[in-house]
């Protein structure tokens, strides 16, 4: 019986309107393996800070692009999924451990402050402002108050119909990769009542979700990368689609580009 690997590639989109030819000169200029599997990243000033699975949070300067080296890390209790930076801070969604709250001032010794063991798995985060919006697989958005860091406390939260994988937030609406369900839009402008105001079912299960403007962008497993305007939040309605070699599985956005981690398995 053959044994079966996989490989996980990254996959470059043209998201916005730039000359043809920059889309050709798309090049690796640096790597670091890290020793678990890269499932969420952020980047801040010099620094990338990895969600890197059973081996917890790993911090990257990215000072010299050539050149990326780990600086610090912290072992998570479980098993880190993913991960968003504020100031000084990182939370962590950390599967069933729930949210992590790690200091990052220092990069070379994070040092936890604080958490909170959300109900289901924590897969994605988003922090704005005060509050930290967990996606938290079977028991949908938690919304977490993080005005103490030290002492994280839930106010509200939506039962999303799916699991709920991914999240970001923008303004009073925060949107949710919601797997099976697709894309919801959720009212957060009464933390303590969250209240879905839209939805669309995406083709393939919503897993990821980035926002920019009036768009999201949503990595949708077998699906591809779809792209569902939000102009009105009551009715998102798909404007585009890539379909990918692979199973979309993550996105970023840079400028005009889409990143789009995609999951390719090979016998």
């Amino acid at each position: 019986m053959r044994a079966l690997t996989f490989a996980i590639g990254l996959a470059l989109l043209l998201v916005g309107v730039v000359p043809a030819a920059d889309s050709l000169n798309v090049r690796l200029v640096g790597s670091y393996s890290t020793p678990g599997m890269a499932f969420g990243v952020d980047v801040k000033g010099d620094y990338a800070y990895v969600a890197d699975n059973f081996y917890g949070l790993r911090v990257i300067s990215v000072q010299d692009p050539a050149h990326p080296n780990e600086v610090g890390f912290y072992d998570t209790p479980g098993r880190a999924y993913g991960v968003a930076v504020a100031g000084s801070l990182a939370y962590v969604a950390d599967r069933q451990n729930g949210l992590r709250i790690i200091a990052v001032s220092d990069p070379i010794n994070p040092a936890e402050v604080g958490y909170y063991d959300t109900p289901g798995y924590a897969y994605g985060v988003a922090v704005v402002g005060e509050y930290a919006y967990v996606a938290d697989g079977s028991n949908g958005l938690r919304v977490i108050s993080v005005a103490d860091s030290a002492h994280p406390a839930e106010v509200g939260y939506y039962d999303t119909p799916g699991t709920a994988w991914g999240v970001a937030v923008s303004g009073n609406h925060a949107y949710v990769a919601d797997g099976d369900s697709g894309l919801l839009v959720i009212s957060v402008s009464d933390p303590a009542h969250p209240a879905e105001v839209g939805h669309l079912v995406t083709w393939g299960a919503a897993l990821d979700v980035a926002l920019a403007e009036t768009c999201a962008f949503v990595a949708a497993d077998t699906g591809g990368f779809r792209v569902i305007s939000v102009a009105d939040p009551t009715q998102p309605q798909e404007v585009g689609h890539c379909d990918m070699l692979g199973n979309a599985y993550g996105v970023a956005l840079h400028g005009n580009y889409a990143y789009v981690a995609d999951l390719v398995y090979c016998l």
